[in-house]
């Protein structure tokens, strides 16, 4: 059990030298995340689409 505590009390004081960003740089960050999803979503919803096109017009005799 003091192992645990020992890692618990290491763990927090570790967390109290970690530099946290600004509430500026979390939402600029997190907006070029959201952005960055979105433009691979709708990329890959585009190859899925052509693909799809593809396969049925193979298929369709």
């Amino acid at each position: 059990m003091t192992a645990f505590l020992s890692y618990i009390r290491g763990s927090l004081e570790e967390l109290h030298l970690v530099r946290w960003p600004t509430q500026q740089q979390a939402v600029r960050l997190t907006l070029i995340v959201v952005g960055f999803i979105a433009v691979s979503a709708a990329f890959f919803g585009l190859v899925d689409a052509f693909l799809v096109e593809i396969i049925r017009t193979t298929f369709r005799s």
